[in-house]
């Protein structure tokens, strides 16, 4: 399966660079180039890309605002490339429906792992920053009050232990090591998560599991 991708980043060169490092890899297709976030959002309707490599600061709709219309109207999955200096920005990105972020210093190699991983949703990515941005994020005085926490209280007890481990920024094969279960046992009990929680991900889901206070971040 190809994974279809689109660029959006104002800088030309380094538009440039991402699409000859997606272009290195035959499994993945740059099907289109943004470089505001209004046209983003346009090829994101007309391309149907399957992950989005955004940059936030771009010149008219910033990234922020792109996301938040992008994962509203479309599957696609928006990948966050951002810098330490940015966090203020990245938690944003996130509640507006982001599913991954990653450092625009990160290896090639690396990148490429993260688009497909990310189009899998399978995991959380960037781990030199997910956890922090996940903590910071869930300190905040911010109380969820929404559908899929009211909806907690229904899963079952094998899969509040999935949604612990998923909290971690466990693989579906950690997990199912963690709880000596089939990786397939533990993919579905994450399906179940994502359909009883209304998540659109696993990053929605480390939200909640944050929120509804079943983690601590000490």
């Amino acid at each position: 399966m190809t994974v279809r991708v689109l660029i959006a980043e104002d800088q030309a060169l380094v538009r440039a660079g991402l699409k000859g490092i997606v272009g290195t890899a035959s499994d993945l297709l740059v099907v289109g180039e943004a470089a505001t976030g209004s046209a983003a959002v346009e090829l994101a309707a007309s391309t149907g890309p399957d992950v989005i490599l955004m940059d936030i600061r771009m010149p008219g709709m910033d990234g922020l605002q792109a996301t938040r219309l992008i994962t509203a109207s479309t599957a696609a999955r928006v990948l966050v490339l951002t810098t330490f200096d940015l966090d203020e920005y990245v938690y944003a990105a996130l509640r507006g429906g982001a599913s991954g972020f990653l450092l625009k210093d990160t290896p090639p190699a690396e990148l490429l792992t993260a688009i497909r991983v990310i189009a899998a949703g399978e995991a959380l990515l960037g781990p030199s920053i997910t956890r922090r941005l996940i903590d910071e994020f869930a300190a905040r005085p911010q109380p969820m009050q929404s559908r899929a926490s009211t909806r907690l209280p229904a899963i079952t007890e094998r899969e509040r232990e999935v949604l612990l481990l998923v909290a971690e920024g466990l693989s579906n094969a950690e997990i199912a090591q963690r709880l000596h279960i089939e990786p397939g046992t533990a993919k579905t009990h994450v399906a179940h998560l994502l359909t009883k929680l209304d998540a659109r991900d696993r990053v929605q889901l480390v939200i909640l599991a944050f929120r509804a206070g079943l983690v601590s971040t000490a």
